[in-house]
């Protein structure tokens, strides 16, 4: 039997800890924090293209984004729960981006790790928003062309 849905939070601990609270419909895994990001050998952002950004795996995260695809790709829905932050919010995004199945990819988000808070936030999925990727997307660009740019001169 398939899984019902996929839950995806950062920490391995929190997997654990939130799949005793869900029942056998659901699958929580790990993706162990950020899945992409500027590659590390160059700038990585198209400057005459928008700042367009260039993603790529980070480096040691191959095998858990195979492994939440091949989960994603025997649910029928997926969760993302990263932290709700930003940097969350871009992850979620990121995972979103690697998985497809967009139509059946929910944000959900929940301040503390109590049974109560995640059944909650299980029963009332959202979206990604995209405010907050756009604002760490920004950050980071900008972080990147400073660093790689400024760096030499200093």
């Amino acid at each position: 039997m398939a899984v019902k849905s996929l839950v995806i939070v950062e920490s391995p601990a929190k997997a654990k800890t939130i799949n005793k609270f869900l029942g056998s419909n659901y699958q929580v895994k790990s993706c162990w924090g950020h899945v992409r990001d500027l590659p590390k050998s160059k700038l990585g952002v198209d400057v005459d293209n928008d700042f367009q950004p260039e993603y790529v795996a980070v480096r040691g995260r191959g095998k858990v984004i195979k492994e939440v695809q091949k989960a994603a790709k025997e649910a029928d829905r997926i969760l993302l729960a990263p932290d709700p932050d930003r940097e969350g919010e871009a992850i979620s995004w990121h995972l979103s981006e690697l998985l497809g199945k967009k139509d059946s990819i929910y944000r959900i988000i929940f301040h503390e790790i109590t049974k109560k808070a995640v059944r909650e936030a299980v029963k009332n999925p959202g979206r990604i928003d995209l405010n907050k990727v756009n604002a760490q997307q920004a950050r980071r660009v900008l972080d990147r062309i400073v660093g790689y740019k400024l760096s030499p001169l200093l």
